[in-house]
């Protein structure tokens, strides 16, 4: 009986050391977190558009203004 406590003491140790080992300082933890967003608030979503040839959505201010509407580059403005 005695036997059996000792070896689940020594696991019950093992086990305790080696998540003692796993932690992480507080410093490399800041370390390893990335930067944190600016305290502004969150960022507002930009509006999308779609556009007129393809179908594609992007982003308003990435959009070509064409005569019938808003397209994803200069080539499917030209091709309608």
């Amino acid at each position: 009986m005695f036997k059996w406590l000792l070896v689940i003491a020594v696991v019950v140790l093992g086990y305790v050391w080696w998540r003692h080992q796993r932690q992480i300082s507080p410093r490399e933890r800041a370390a390893q977190r990335p930067p944190s967003a600016p305290a502004s608030g969150p960022a507002t979503p930009a509006a999308m558009v779609r556009c007129r040839h393809c179908g594609v959505h992007l982003p308003a201010s990435d959009a070509v203004r064409g005569a019938l509407g808003p397209y994803c580059g200069d080539e499917h403005r030209r091709l309608a």
